[in-house]
């Protein structure tokens, strides 16, 4: 069974490299592509990707950790972002973080046991009209206040507590 998850696994990745020609100047939108079908960069999804583009793994690991899009850990079913650069930082973003992390039961930086949920804290969105801002799931979310971040929040999880 694990051995066919791993064929399975280099399969996707050999498809999603020749969707780009093999090119490595496509790594980031490989990676991209590789995340968006498995959720995450395991290891052996990096390696099998390096070994496809003929480029040494360090290079791929240097531009999967480089870039804060890319996660090397697995993340939940919904993914929350909640934006502290300067904007919404002054209109109260550390109390919409602060909510989504009481509400969610995690920290910022973490993915709930059931893997349901992750929460991100990320320095800029480059939205700040629209600060303090939240992404959930890929919507964007401005104008937050504790209240519409439980509305969010139920969307997604049902009644908030």
């Amino acid at each position: 069974m694990e051995q066919n998850r791993r064929d399975e696994r280099r399969a996707a990745v050999r498809k999603i490299v020749r969707r780009y020609g093999g090119e490595r100047r496509a790594v980031i939108l490989i990676l991209q592509d590789l995340q968006e079908r498995f959720g995450w960069l395991s290891p052996e999804t990096l390696e099998a990707a390096a070994r496809e583009l003929g480029i040494p793994p360090a290079h791929v690991y240097s531009v999967a950790t480089f870039y804060k899009s890319f996660s090397l850990a697995p993340r939940g079913r919904h993914l929350c972002t909640v934006c502290m650069g300067t904007a919404c930082h002054v209109r109260g973003g550390a109390a919409i973080l602060e909510r989504f992390e009481r509400k969610l039961g995690i920290l910022a930086g973490q993915t709930s046991a059931d893997r349901e949920y992750t929460l991100e804290r990320v320095n800029c969105l480059g939205a700040c009209a629209l600060a303090p801002l939240a992404v959930v799931d890929g919507r964007y979310h401005g104008q937050m206040t504790e209240p519409k971040a439980d509305q969010v929040l139920e969307s997604i999880k049902g009644p908030v507590e």
